[in-house]
């Protein structure tokens, strides 16, 4: 199959690109049989897929197997019936292509690519992928750790276990302002690196993509909708509350402009989930961006690790993106629990497959103690609601355990450096969909 990769702005999906022609020109692929091409330029848009092979293959004789590599594929028209064309007649090609606004580049699979190609979404990196990209010494772990085996472990392991990150304290913290983007990680000035995230990833999203890929009629209004998400993200999206806030702009224009973002990988909808025999908030999504430090840089909040409102919205933030990118491409429903009576009791997160349900409620501050009545621990007594698993995510190293409520599920309190480095290590060695 031909592979899309589909990713915000600086996540590396160029870069990835370039790696893999890389290693094509090391096993020994003559230069000649692979083509790189660029749709962002603005000589090359005006041109289709067609034309662009057309004119590599009459430069000059190509024997064998040819390698293509086309980035930012949206921009040129009918993409998706020229990849339908190759793949069908062209057994000599083998074909890459990358993409910023994913629901596109998903549509044209489901409509022309099944069975053709798939699409490939390549998130922010994980806070383990940062650790590795900056050669931190990795802490020693027990071999294959899953987090939700931690609830065997007795107090002495689990306090041993957490004290083997406390080596990367201060690189979290840096994680959260500066993200998981590899070129602003490898950046030596943390300001000029918000700066950065500011104009390329969101200006030019906002500014120039969404407007080029979708039918947005007030750029300025797309602006204030996303500076609108970023102060009120990590909370319910009233639709209807938006549109009166914002020039009482129509729900509907609201809602394609929200769809838009989605589809520009600016921002994650998490649905409100059903658990268990409490009646469940309906039909409100939360907002997630995505990746706290997008938040971080559009804000501009001057001191921002020491308030802890803030800080707790960053960790819930990147705690919803690392769980979204371990479940990619499993069957897990992914989404949030609000109670519709008494609202204020919610969990975070909540992830369901066929035979496991796992909550994980964020609680990063100094005192992460959560009353009898809180709703994770009302779920994890309720028989009907067929948890599985659930975990307190903490801020400090030493606030780990088995929470002390008597519940038929046990709740693990885990500091969040730990649960997003073990998340984050066994995606990359491959266990993602099973934490």
């Amino acid at each position: 199959r031909f592979a899309v990769l589909s990713g915000a702005r600086r996540v590396g999906k160029t870069t990835i690109m370039y790696q893999m022609i890389d290693n094509l020109i090391d096993e020994g692929v003559s230069p000649k049989n692979i083509l790189y091409v660029s749709f962002d330029n603005p000589i090359v848009k005006l041109v289709n897929v067609e034309t662009v092979l057309s004119i590599y293959e009459s430069l000059y004789p190509i024997e064998g197997t040819k390698y293509i590599f086309l980035d930012e594929i949206q921009y040129t028209d009918n993409w998706e019936l020229w990849m339908k064309v190759i793949y069908d007649s062209r057994k000599d090609i083998r074909l890459t292509a990358t993409g910023s606004a994913s629901p596109i580049l998903e549509k044209g699979a489901t409509d022309s690519g099944t069975g053709r190609w798939s699409v490939l979404k390549i998130p922010t990196m994980s806070f383990y992928e940062y650790c590795r990209l900056l050669q931190l010494e990795e802490p020693i772990l027990p071999d294959s750790l899953k987090l939700t085996k931690l609830v065997k472990m007795s107090n002495a392991e689990l306090g041993d276990l957490m004290d083997r990150f406390a080596p990367l304290e201060g690189h979290f913290n840096r994680y959260l302002m500066i993200g998981g983007f590899p070129e602003l990680v490898l950046s030596d000035d943390d300001i000029y690196a918000q700066r950065m995230l500011r104009e390329d990833v969101v200006d030019k999203v906002i500014k120039r993509d969404v407007l080029t890929l979708f039918n947005i009629r007030s750029p300025l209004l797309m602006e204030k909708l996303f500076l609108y998400l970023c102060m009120n993200s990590t909370e319910i999206f009233s639709v209807t509350t938006a549109a009166k806030e914002l020039e009482n702009t129509s729900v509907s224009t609201i809602d394609g402009y929200i769809e838009a973002l989605e589809m520009s990988n600016l921002i994650y909808l998490a649905k409100a989930m059903d658990v268990g025999s409490k009646g469940a908030l309906k039909g409100k999504p939360k907002i997630f961006i995505a990746d706290a430090a997008i938040r971080n840089a559009v804000l501009m909040i001057d001191d921002v690790l020491s308030d802890e409102k803030e800080l707790g919205a960053m960790v819930e933030t990147t705690v919803y993106k690392h769980i979204v990118s371990f479940y990619q491409g499993s069957t897990a429903q992914l989404g949030y629990f609000r109670k519709a009576k008494d609202n204020q009791k919610e969990v975070d997160v909540v992830v369901e497959l066929p035979r496991e349900k796992i909550l994980c409620e964020v609680k990063y501050r100094n005192n992460s103690h959560i009353p009898a009545t809180d709703a994770i621990v009302e779920l994890c007594k309720d028989e009907k609601s067929k948890v599985t698993n659930a975990f307190l995510v903490t801020k400090q190293l030493d606030d780990f355990g088995i929470a002390k409520h008597e519940t038929a599920v046990p709740i693990l309190r885990i500091p969040a450096i730990a649960f997003l480095y073990l998340l984050g290590k066994a995606e990359a060695d491959g266990q993602n969909g099973k934490m």
